[in-house]
């Protein structure tokens, strides 16, 4: 004989409907919830136009915890984000959530700029606690994008695309950032989405150049290397500066591409150059996070056929704090091949002697910002000397950047600094043009080309 199957509770009209708006993990309503409420508001005040506020909040670098702890641990964390966000959000307000770690908000009597940018920050310092994870905890920060009705859009779809954008205006300026929508912004995130693609294309049509600056040994004048510095004109956009470019290219996550371009042609360059000329080239903090770093940069030179002993990298001690334990391996695994390392900006960051004291560098250069005011003030010359007698002591070989005048070259070469680069020597010239300088400077090329 069969068991009686016990048969299911039928599930009510409303109860499918709550469920269709609820979040299932936080319990939190969903993006059909915000829709709803968004538009009953824009109906109730259709004839009389007042304005209300929508808002994304977005966590910075959520990834990494799942990745680190467990996917159980990231939804722990966004059930505790939730809980926080009911607790503080005004009455009248509601919170869902939305994919991901995207949390969202429809804000009645939030009327302008300025009360959305308070109601952010009052999220963000929410927010900002920390996570209790049982056996650890866990700090986080949140992006916040907001769009107000009507101006930012009158349907609710065009009022949480204005806010989108915000958001990533946020995201694009670091954690933590709050941004209102106005037209402005949007245009200004047109033309970044414009310039991001415009480089995609110059990147694939090898339309980035490489400029490079003598550096010179301080005690005659004699080259010895040059710095390749990313140099780029499009044809509607004109000159881009790197200082553009190039964090642009970090972020959309394209940095790889972009310097192994830049890498190979500044490579192939220096294969015309004196065999005792080395070339100095930057690396970015995203690579310098990529485990797979290092036997790119050696691959690249092995097809260009480069001595690994010639090339110099310069790294920033931000880029180096980024990821510690990657970053040395991959400092390790260049100068085992040959590389030399070099800090560059040395003395702008927050733990510089940390850096001496924890990674192994060739070489330091001095910041320009001790060296234009070397004559004029007696913190930064006291500071370049410190410096000086350190990297003595440590076995570091020091350039100082930026040199723009006879006064600060015999300064820095009177307190015994050995090379410098800056205006004072040559400007960022391309790869024939510097050929040409060489010559003028009575090197004999001919003979003394490595070969490919």
């Amino acid at each position: 004989m069969k068991s009686a199957e016990i048969p299911l509770a039928p599930v009510s009209h409303n109860e499918l409907q709550a469920m269709a708006y609820t979040d299932p993990l936080t319990g939190l309503g969903n993006r059909y919830r915000m829709r709803d409420r968004a538009r009953v508001l824009s109906v109730e005040r259709a004839s009389d136009p007042a304005p209300f506020t929508i808002g994304i909040a977005n966590l910075d670098s959520f990834k990494p915890i799942n990745d680190l702890f467990g996917v159980e641990a990231g939804d722990e964390i966004l059930c505790q984000v939730a809980h926080r966000l009911k607790a503080c959000i005004p009455d009248g307000a509601t919170v869902t959530r939305h994919d991901g770690d995207e949390f969202a908000f429809v804000l009645p009597l939030v009327f302008e700029r300025v009360g959305a940018e308070k109601f952010g920050q009052m999220i963000r310092e929410v927010l900002s606690a920390p996570y209790d994870l049982g056996d650890r905890n866990v700090r986080l920060s949140a992006s916040f994008g907001f769009a107000i009705y009507p101006f930012a859009g009158e349907e609710f779809e065009d009022l949480l695309k204005s806010a989108e954008t915000a958001l990533y205006r946020s995201k694009r300026r670091g954690r933590g950032q709050i941004t209102v929508y106005s037209k402005e912004i949007a245009q200004e995130m047109k033309r970044a989405t414009q310039l991001e693609q415009a480089l995609r294309n110059a990147i694939i049509s090898n339309a980035i150049d490489v400029h490079f600056q003598p550096i010179v040994s301080l005690a005659n004048n004699l080259i010895v290397g040059f710095e390749a510095l990313a140099r780029w004109n499009d044809a509607d956009l004109g000159f881009v500066s790197p200082a553009v470019f190039v964090p642009l290219a970090e972020e959309r996550g394209f940095i790889d591409a972009l310097s192994e371009t830049l890498l190979r042609k500044a490579a192939e360059a220096a294969l015309s150059w004196p065999r005792e000329l080395f070339l100095s080239f930057n690396l970015s903090s995203a690579q310098l996070m990529d485990p797979g770093t290092s036997s790119s940069i050696l691959a690249i030179l092995g097809r260009v056929g480069l001595d690994p002993h010639r090339l110099e990298l310069e790294i920033t001690e931000t880029a180096v704090m980024s990821s510690a334990d990657t970053a040395h391996r991959i400092i390790a695994d260049l100068r085992a091949a040959g590389v030399r390392i070099s800090l560059d900006d040395f003395g702008t960051g927050q733990s510089s002697l940390g850096r001496l004291r924890d990674f192994i560098f060739d070489k330091v250069k001095i910041d320009r910002a001790f060296v234009s005011r070397i004559n004029s003030d007696r913190a930064s010359e006291h500071i370049i000397k410190a410096i000086l007698a350190m990297c003595e002591g440590l076995d570091l070989q020091v350039v100082a950047e930026g040199i723009e005048d006879y006064a600060e070259a015999a300064a820095l070469r009177s307190l015994g600094c050995a090379m410098g680069q800056g205006y004072y020597y040559g400007k960022p010239a391309d790869s024939v043009a510097t050929l040409r300088y060489l010559h003028e400077n009575h090197y004999e090329l001919g003979g003394e080309r490595e070969s490919a």
